[in-house]
């Protein structure tokens, strides 16, 4: 296999054409069904009008462009058939937050409650518990804690193809990687299922199609250690050639600590986020993004929460496929992910790296 010089990538066979996609299996070994799989017929959307539900929706964060673009594909759909969130709770990342908020809504007057799971703490599991007994339809995203169990405990996990997007993100660093090179994966300490899918799937394929590839790992527990987490690494680890984060949040922090330290490693992640987009764009570290869509998963946790409160029965595990994105392919897969025009910064990237290429072909044509 040829080697690499700075991060330009080697072409392999494993390497070359679109990236295998599988689709994990649920929390209870269910298989995956797809998102389309979820329309609301004329009698649904009549009866869910006259209903006028009433829905809560409880996540780790409303802070991040992720959470918000969840909300907004909820909103969309609930909007559009006389369904209202009264209340949005924002757990800060917090197990015992989550459980206070769950145990409250218990008792308020609501439908169904949209979720994601923090983790697997018995007091979390019990609130969730507490929601579904006192006859609320629950959605969940993304997780579910161990000893919920579908349709007793909750309707259905609606989830990106955790496996396929650590496939995607395995497959597009996988030509930057020189032989018997090694990759520092960047993993979530606290066992998120969603994470340790794509975990799980990313080290599978590098064992299958890159067997003389080392990877090692570094574990966070808070976001806000990242920086200091990887830079240890690297320190430690100077023969690193490549990286993984799990998610675009870390994946930012771990290029804020290969910058500091003017080093040029190439990175994929998953999320599209705008941050990321734009490295992306300027092809600066970030080389290839397995992206989820939130938009469109708010948008099917609304559909099954009403598809339920009409009495249909929905599948308990529901995927939507990942997006690979590359600079080549970034700005129409933002307005896919995003539902929105791309960024002025995401424009301004793309022109920049353009014009510097166009520079670059002109020197070596009078060298």
């Amino acid at each position: 296999m040829p080697k690499t010089e700075g991060s330009e990538p080697i072409q392999t066979a494993q390497a070359v054409g679109a990236p295998l996609l599988v689709a994990g299996l649920g929390p209870h070994g269910e298989r995956a069904a797809p998102s389309d799989r979820i329309v609301l017929s004329d009698a649904d959307v009549t009866f869910a009008r006259e209903r006028a539900f009433k829905v809560a929706v409880v996540l780790h964060t409303t802070e991040s462009d992720w959470a918000k673009q969840q909300l907004a594909g909820m909103g969309a759909i609930l909007r559009d058939h006389a369904a209202a969130i009264t209340a949005v709770v924002d757990c800060g990342f917090s197990l015992d937050r989550q459980a206070q908020a769950l145990n409250h809504l218990a008792g308020e007057k609501l439908d169904g409650v949209i979720s994601i799971p923090l983790g697997n703490s018995r007091a979390v599991t019990d609130a969730y518990r507490a929601v579904s007994a006192a006859g609320k339809n629950l959605v969940l995203l993304d997780n579910a804690p161990v000893g919920l169990m579908p349709a007793s405990d909750y309707v259905s996990v609606v989830s990106a193809d955790n496996f396929g997007l650590g496939e995607i993100a395995a497959a597009q660093l996988s030509p930057y990687v020189p032989q018997g090179g090694k990759i520092g994966l960047v993993a979530f300490r606290l066992g998120f299922f969603a994470t340790t899918q794509r975990e799980i799937s990313f080290r599978r394929w590098i064992e299958r199609h890159r067997p003389d590839v080392v990877i090692r790992q570094v574990k966070f527990e808070q976001i806000d250690h990242i920086e200091s987490l990887v830079g240890g690494f690297l320190d430690a680890n100077t023969d690193t050639a490549a990286l993984f984060a799990v998610w675009d949040g870390p994946a930012l922090r771990t290029m804020r600590a290969v910058e500091r330290r003017s080093r040029s490693i190439p990175m994929t992640t998953v999320d599209l986020g705008r941050d990321i987009a734009t490295a992306l764009a300027g092809r600066r570290l970030i080389k290839g993004v397995a992206a989820q869509r939130p938009f469109d998963q708010g948008r099917t946790a609304a559909n099954v929460l009403l598809s339920s409160l009409a009495g249909n029965t929905v599948p308990s595990w529901i995927v939507l496929p990942g997006l690979p994105v590359t600079a080549s392919n970034v700005i129409d897969a933002f307005q896919q992910v995003w539902h929105a025009p791309p960024p002025a910064r995401l424009l301004a990237a793309l022109e920049c790296e353009s014009t510097e290429a166009a520079n670059d072909r002109t020197a070596g044509l009078h060298k």
